[in-house]
């Protein structure tokens, strides 16, 4: 018998429901082991009451509640000492007070052994993480890997085997209008779902992260959320819950979420030991096309990346690409911006071969680029700075491209770079922030990690210190 697509829609959607899979008199293998088959919406009252309880119950014993905390030491304060402050407030003595910082947040078991990926802002800077089960199970959470570059993290439960987990999907195979479910801890308020569309993808330019490439829904996204699933109909993770845009702190239908296959990316370096992702080095600097660019290029509008320089040792080069080349695929896979282009390379496995979309002069051209990471030349040396400079309780590097593209260095090649801050120093008084690159100190430029220990190693009356910061340099002075 010859079947319909809404046939075969209904039947589908009554095997999920747990109902015997029978249409009109035909039997309908069930909607998993079909092949890609055109999306359909409901036709009839039936179909519409259809629940989404099936999916949930699937999906949701792998979805966790992440806490974490850490203990700030406070500074001490004469006001303290006060004794109308010790009467009404009591402490004193002048001695560091003690403040409890915490994070609340959600996310997802990938792994039987008790792997759990949720959002890097979610435990950063924090020391104690613990995970609640949906069975309310409290367990401790060591930090195996954090991914600033996506705001991702992976933590592993200390504690028992065999967890429930929640299979990974392709978030590529994701269109607009398929619906959703976002699983969380909103607020606090416990495991809650919401429903929703895929409204957008390939979201770029929304500042959460380096690979700015988002699923956008209108599945309700709120505090607490962040480091939940976002669930395909086939109770796939399709989607880390990122961000929300809102004015008001809560859902306005305005959600993000990091794609699954970033997120397997991060998972294999977690789980090959690693304590940060090593992605794809392009060696070239991109550029998003204006459409004056595009008209000057000869373009009809204004998608792709323009390359705006080429490492002469890098990749790219290598492959054969040039200053004003605009790079439009990747592997076949449209590519409308630098962000889009980052984000293709960035998933892909080192070692491979990708395959370039370029436009030059007008005409389509294809280039292999070997998939290799950023090299580490010169070595690290990392250095702690100790002493009484401004940068003491700072940890820098040398500048490298690996140290480029880890810490998203943005505007030069030169001096060294801040890698940690400890907690109560001078280097956190200062306000330096990791990423910042420090060019001159003193009217001495500094090249190396040495050359910064050299140049902090005594006292100064002053400190002329000059650093970049995001792509901007500034130069201040402090005493010493």
């Amino acid at each position: 018998m010859r079947l319909s697509l809404r046939q075969i829609f209904f039947s589908a959607l009554v095997c999920v429901a747990g109902l015997a899979p029978f249409v009109e008199g035909a039997h309908l293998r069930p909607a998993l082991a079909q092949p890609a088959q055109e999306r359909v919406v409901p036709g009839s009252r039936a179909e519409i009451a259809l629940s989404f309880a099936p999916i949930v119950k699937k999906a949701q014993p792998a979805v966790v509640n992440v806490f974490a905390s850490r203990v700030e030491r406070m500074p001490a304060n004469p006001l303290f000492d006060d004794p109308v402050f010790q009467r009404f407030f009591g402490g004193g003595g002048g001695m560091p007070g003690r403040n409890m910082s915490q994070s609340l947040g959600s996310g997802v078991i990938v792994d039987q052994t008790g792997l759990v990926v949720t959002n890097n802002h979610v435990i950063e800077g924090m020391t104690d993480v613990k995970v609640a089960l949906a069975d309310k199970r409290e367990i401790p959470a060591k930090i195996l890997l954090r991914d600033p570059r996506t705001d991702l993290a992976v933590l592993k439960l200390t504690e028992g085997a065999n967890f429930p987990t929640m299979e990974l999907g392709d978030s590529d195979a994701l269109e607009v209008g398929d619906l959703t479910l976002a699983i969380g801890n909103p607020f606090g308020v416990g495991q809650t779902v919401t429903q929703g569309i895929i409204s957008a993808l390939a979201r770029t330019h929304v500042g959460i992260s380096d690979y700015g490439f988002f699923i956008q829904t209108d599945a309700a996204i709120n505090p607490g959320n962040s480091g939940g699933p976002l669930v395909d109909m086939n109770g796939r993770l399709v989607g880390i819950n990122s961000a929300i845009f809102s004015k008001s702190g809560g859902s306005v239908g305005i959600g993000f979420a990091i794609p699954a296959n970033m997120v397997k990316s991060v998972i294999a370096a977690a789980k090959g030991g690693g304590k940060q992702v090593r992605r794809a080095w392009m060696g070239a600097t991109l550029q998003a096309l204006s459409q004056e660019i595009a008209d000057g290029l000869g373009l009809d509008r204004p998608t792709g990346a323009l390359l705006a320089d080429v490492d002469p040792k890098g990749p790219s080069s290598e492959a054969g690409l040039k200053r004003g080349d605009v790079i439009v695929s990747v592997d076949g896979q449209t590519a409308d911006d630098p962000e889009a282009v980052g984000y293709r390379l960035a998933t892909k496995p080192l070692g491979g071969q990708a395959t370039l979309g370029v436009l030059r002069g007008g005409k389509k051209i294809t280039a292999q680029i070997r998939l290799t990471p950023a090299p580490e030349t010169p070595p690290r040396d990392a250095v702690k700075i100790k002493g009484a400079s401004p940068f003491a309780g700072a940890t820098v590097v040398n500048i490298s491209p690996a140290v480029i593209e880890e810490m998203s260095v943005q505007g030069t090649t030169k001096g060294v770079v801040v890698s940690e801050i400890d907690e109560g120093t001078f280097a956190q008084q200062l306000n330096l922030q990791r990423g910042d690159v420090i060019l001159v100190i003193n009217d001495q430029k500094i090249e190396t990690t040495r050359d910064l220990e050299k140049a902090t190693a005594g006292r100064s009356y002053y400190w002329k210190i000059t650093l970049a910061r995001g792509g901007q340099v500034f130069t201040t002075v402090v005493g010493g």
